[in-house]
């Protein structure tokens, strides 16, 4: 009887897990195509905030997100951004290139509508080598990217990019 009773509850985590990937695949899945949007952008903390706008195409499978985009401020700066995620057991890890220290790795977890990403800075930036990358699923055809770090005179969390993006 006891060996039936953990063949069951097996047979449920099992069943439990593959609705929670088939959730997170129709979830990456609802990213994909072309978007274009406004935003804000702080390259350090003590640099003034820059308006942006932006353009990315988005590729995505059952088990990856590709980000791949162009943001533009002022008159002259243009700068790509890009990430790639891939989902690794119950997380998301992958590569965030947009930084001026070079490629940041990503590792995190999805919660609800959202991708948690920790980031680790190739080099040291505002401070440290840490910040988080929210993307944001906003409505069906609109997502939202934000960074915040922490700013290193008052040790409080500050956003140093938002950017929202509707599907064009």
């Amino acid at each position: 009887m006891k060996s039936m009773m953990l063949f069951v509850l097996a047979g449920c985590l099992t069943a439990t897990v593959a609705d929670a990937r088939a959730d997170d695949a129709d979830f990456l899945r609802s990213f994909q195509g072309s978007f274009a949007g406004n935003g804000t952008l702080k390259v350090s903390a003590s640099a003034p905030t820059v308006n942006i706008a932006c353009t990315f195409k988005s590729g995505a499978t059952s088990t990856s997100l590709s980000l791949d985009g162009k943001c533009r401020g002022l008159i002259l700066m243009t700068r790509a951004i890009s990430a790639d995620l891939k989902a690794s057991g119950a997380g998301y890890t992958g590569v965030y290139i947009g930084s001026r220290t070079g490629p940041a790795r990503l590792n995190g977890r999805r919660s609800g509508n959202a991708l948690n990403l920790g980031i680790r800075w190739a080099k040291e930036v505002n401070g440290d080598r840490k910040a988080q990358l929210t993307v944001e699923k906003t409505g069906g055809d609109s997502m939202r990217l934000t960074v915040t770090d922490t700013d290193p005179k008052t040790g409080k969390t500050m956003v140093t990019s938002r950017i929202d993006l509707q599907r064009s």
